[in-house]
C-alpha cells in the first residue's frame, strides 16, 4: 500500500506508521513510532488506517479518539468489527469506513470492499477509496450485513485457491507426475488461468466452455467436480462457515 501510495503522489512526509515491531527499509520520510502516544504532537491526519487483528482492536482503536473527533476519517480493515462497533471504540463521534482488502494487494491485484458508517461524508469516501486503488479494484456496498459474505468469498478466497492447487498438485503427482512437476503444472495453470480471465471479455462459464470438448478429457473431470456432490455445495458451505465466522468476530 505505501509503494502505491507514493506512486499516487502522497508525500512520504505526510504518512506515520505506528508499529511495536520497526518495519525495516521504508521509504525516506516516512516517520514510523512504536505507538499512538508518540506519534508527532504536530501530526493532523486526514485518516487513520486501523490495520491490526480484530482481536485486539479494542485495545488499539481508543487510542485514536482525538483524531477520530478532530475529523480523520476512520478507515479499518479488521475482519468482523462493524462501523458501530468502532465508532463506539472511538468516541461515538468517529467517521468510519470498514474495508475488506484480500491478499493478492501485496502484488497489486487485489479486490478492497468497503462499507462507509454514519456520518461518512463523499470526499472521505472518495479519500478511502484511492488510497486502497494503490493495491488494486474497489468496489462499495451501502448494507454493511454483506460484509461477511465479502469476507468469506474475497477475504478468505485466496486460501480457497491457495488449497485447490495444492490439492492439483498432489493429485498430478498421485498420477504419476514427478512432484516438482505437479507443483509448477498446478501454479502456472492458476496463475494462467486468473490472468485469462482477467484479460478475456468472456465470462468463466465461455472460457470453460471453451476448454470443454464434448465427451474429451476435461468432461470427464467437469463429470466429477460439477456432479451434486462436487464442488458446488461444497463451496458454497465453506462460504457459509467463512460468513458465520465473521459474523461471530464481531461480538
Amino acid at each position: 500500500m505505501l509503494a502505491g501510495w507514493l506512486r499516487q503522489g502522497i508525500a512520504a512526509t505526510d504518512i506515520v506508521i505506528v508499529e511495536p515491531n520497526p518495519v525495516p527499509d521504508l521509504p525516506a520520510g516516512i516517520r514510523q513510532v512504536g505507538a499512538a502516544e508518540t506519534i508527532p504532537a504536530n501530526f493532523s491526519p486526514t485518516l487513520v488506517m486501523l490495520a491490526v487483528k480484530p482481536q485486539v482492536m479494542d485495545a488499539v482503536a481508543p487510542a485514536y479518539v482525538g483524531y477520530a473527533n478532530q475529523g480523520a476519517c476512520i478507515l479499518s480493515i479488521a475482519a468482523g468489527k462493524t462501523t458501530a462497533t468502532l465508532n463506539r471504540l472511538l468516541g461515538g463521534q468517529a467517521a468510519v469506513v470498514r474495508a475488506m482488502p484480500n491478499t493478492p494487494a501485496a502484488v497489486g491485484a487485489g479486490i478492497t470492499v468497503c462499507c462507509p458508517g454514519v456520518g461518512v461524508s463523499a470526499d472521505q469516501r472518495n479519500f478511502c477509496g484511492d488510497l486502497l486503488a494503490a493495491v488494486g479494484e474497489v468496489a462499495w456496498v451501502e448494507d454493511e450485513g454483506l460484509i461477511d459474505a465479502v469476507t468469506a468469498v474475497s477475504g478468505s478466497g485466496p486460501a480457497y485457491v491457495f488449497w485447490l492447487t495444492e490439492c492439483m498438485a498432489a493429485a498430478g503427482e498421485k498420477a504419476g507426475l514427478d512432484k516438482s512437476l505437479a507443483a509448477r503444472l498446478a501454479q502456472a495453470t492458476v496463475v494462467g488461468s486468473g490472468l485469462l480471465m482477467r484479460q478475456s471479455p468472456d465470462s468463466p462459464t465461455q472460457l470453460r466452455n471453451n476448454v470443454t470438448s464434448p465427451n474429451g478429457t476435461t468432461q470427464a473431470a467437469l463429470d466429477v467436480l460439477m456432479a451434486p456432490d462436487g464442488l458446488a455445495p461444497l463451496m458454497e458451505r465453506a462460504v457459509a462457515a467463512a460468513a458465520k465466522r465473521s459474523r461471530e468476530l464481531a461480538g
